[in-house]
């Protein structure tokens, strides 16, 4: 039971039925680069851009962000399922068998990604086991023409295709309304 009476299994039954994007939140420092599957990433600000994250308490990987002051955030394609479950595992060496290149603050950028961003961190706050991160944008990458990989359900899965010449759905249309104070 966690301290609100809550069973955790439950609580991830629950939430494992909100959809989330996969990403790989990495860095690099004198001991060479490091990474972390990561589901609960968000865009969280456009003026100024900013993201979230969020990373455990004891994670390895995290304390290493916060000594770099950097990371990047690697956004998955549907086609790398196999890079999430090798970035989700603990204790592999995640770099050797991947193609990667740095990105301007250093941190890796994944072969074949969707897209990715390159952040400073910005701000910490702290969330029960759990550490949320600001990073604050400072480089952003191309976008692959594919759909993302999704997580839903204890599963791996993708969007549908949609056409280009469909109209927005309205959350597109909220989240580009120019007035976002008529929305929130």
């Amino acid at each position: 039971m966690t301290a609100a009476g809550l069973e955790p299994a439950r609580f991830r039954r629950v939430f494992g039925h909100f959809g989330t994007g996969v990403t790989v939140i990495t860095t690099a420092d004198a001991d060479g680069p490091a990474g972390f599957a990561c589901q609960s990433f968000a865009p969280l600000s456009l003026d100024p851009p900013l993201v979230l994250f969020c990373a455990r308490n004891e994670s390895e990987t995290w304390r290493r962000i916060r000594a770099a002051g950097v990371f990047g955030v690697n956004v998955l394609a549907s086609d790398q399922r196999d890079v999430s479950r090798l970035f989700g595992a603990r204790g592999a060496d995640r770099f050797a068998a991947l193609d990667w290149a740095p990105a301007p603050s250093g941190a890796p950028v994944l072969a074949d990604v969707l897209t990715w961003a390159d952040c400073a961190v910005e701000a910490v706050h702290p969330g029960g086991d759990h550490v949320i991160v600001i990073g604050r944008v400072t480089a952003l990458g191309p976008c692959r023409d594919i759909p993302p990989l999704l997580f839903y359900r204890g599963r791996y899965t993708s969007t549908a295709p949609s056409s280009p010449y469909e109209p927005p759905e309205v959350v597109d249309t909220l989240l580009s309304w120019p007035r976002h104070t008529d929305w929130i």
